[in-house]
Protein backbone atom coordinates (compact mmCIF):
# COMPACT_ATOMS: atom_id res chain seq x y z
CA UNK A 1 0.00 0.00 0.00
CA UNK A 2 3.29 2.44 1.16
CA UNK A 3 4.67 1.92 -2.27
CA UNK A 4 1.18 2.67 -4.01
CA UNK A 5 0.59 5.66 -2.37
CA UNK A 6 4.87 6.88 -3.12
CA UNK A 7 3.95 5.96 -6.46
CA UNK A 8 0.98 8.55 -6.68
CA UNK A 9 3.29 11.17 -4.84
CA UNK A 10 5.64 10.22 -7.41
CA UNK A 11 3.20 11.40 -10.53
CA UNK A 12 1.75 14.47 -8.70
CA UNK A 13 5.15 15.66 -8.36
CA UNK A 14 5.87 15.00 -12.24
CA UNK A 15 2.71 16.54 -13.43
CA UNK A 16 3.65 19.88 -11.26
CA UNK A 17 0.46 19.31 -8.91
CA UNK A 18 1.23 21.44 -5.89
CA UNK A 19 0.50 20.60 -2.63
CA UNK A 20 -2.95 22.53 -1.69
CA UNK A 21 -4.18 20.99 -5.11
CA UNK A 22 -3.47 17.26 -4.57
CA UNK A 23 -4.90 17.53 -1.13
CA UNK A 24 -7.90 18.73 -2.60
CA UNK A 25 -7.65 15.75 -4.94
CA UNK A 26 -7.52 13.33 -2.00
CA UNK A 27 -9.97 15.01 0.11
CA UNK A 28 -12.66 14.84 -2.51
CA UNK A 29 -12.02 11.55 -3.49
CA UNK A 30 -12.14 10.23 0.15
CA UNK A 31 -15.15 12.23 0.88
CA UNK A 32 -16.68 11.29 -2.38
CA UNK A 33 -15.88 7.68 -1.31
CA UNK A 34 -16.89 7.61 2.29
CA UNK A 35 -20.69 8.87 0.66
CA UNK A 36 -21.24 6.40 -1.65
CA UNK A 37 -19.95 3.40 1.09
CA UNK A 38 -22.15 4.90 3.45
CA UNK A 39 -25.13 5.29 1.26
CA UNK A 40 -25.38 9.03 1.53
CA UNK A 41 -25.18 8.78 5.87
CA UNK A 42 -23.32 12.30 6.40
CA UNK A 43 -22.74 10.60 10.06
CA UNK A 44 -21.39 7.23 8.86
CA UNK A 45 -19.24 8.92 6.50
CA UNK A 46 -17.46 11.13 8.85
CA UNK A 47 -17.02 8.04 11.23
CA UNK A 48 -15.52 6.55 8.13
CA UNK A 49 -12.99 8.92 7.07
CA UNK A 50 -12.42 10.50 11.25
CA UNK A 51 -14.10 13.60 11.14
CA UNK A 52 -16.75 15.59 12.80
CA UNK A 53 -20.10 15.72 10.48
CA UNK A 54 -20.30 19.44 10.55
CA UNK A 55 -16.61 19.18 8.95
CA UNK A 56 -17.79 17.16 6.27
CA UNK A 57 -20.45 19.12 5.94
CA UNK A 58 -18.14 22.44 5.05
CA UNK A 59 -15.92 20.52 3.11
CA UNK A 60 -18.79 19.65 0.74
CA UNK A 61 -19.70 22.99 0.24
CA UNK A 62 -15.85 24.40 0.13
CA UNK A 63 -15.25 21.45 -2.76
CA UNK A 64 -18.94 21.64 -4.27
CA UNK A 65 -19.95 17.79 -3.46
CA UNK A 66 -23.54 16.75 -3.58
CA UNK A 67 -24.57 13.51 -2.18
CA UNK A 68 -24.54 10.74 -4.59
CA UNK A 69 -28.32 10.63 -6.23
CA UNK A 70 -29.45 14.04 -5.23
CA UNK A 71 -28.85 17.44 -7.45
CA UNK A 72 -28.58 19.76 -4.73
CA UNK A 73 -26.00 21.31 -2.72
CA UNK A 74 -24.98 19.40 0.61
CA UNK A 75 -27.77 19.38 2.97
CA UNK A 76 -27.47 21.55 5.84
CA UNK A 77 -29.32 22.13 9.08
CA UNK A 78 -31.41 25.92 8.97
CA UNK A 79 -29.41 28.38 10.87
CA UNK A 80 -31.53 29.37 13.58
CA UNK A 81 -33.80 32.27 14.50
CA UNK A 82 -32.18 35.23 14.57
CA UNK A 83 -33.08 37.69 17.26
CA UNK A 84 -35.24 34.78 19.12
CA UNK A 85 -35.79 35.60 22.41
CA UNK A 86 -37.80 32.42 23.41
CA UNK A 87 -36.19 30.55 26.44
CA UNK A 88 -34.38 33.84 27.34
CA UNK A 89 -34.88 35.93 30.11
CA UNK A 90 -35.04 39.96 29.82
CA UNK A 91 -33.59 41.14 32.54
CA UNK A 92 -36.67 43.00 33.29
CA UNK A 93 -38.96 42.65 36.50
Amino acid sequence: MKDRFNDVVKHLLESGIFLEQAIEILEKGMIQGALERSTSNQCAAARLLGIHRNTLQRKMVEYGLTLPGTRGRARRKPAGRAGSTKGKKSGVA
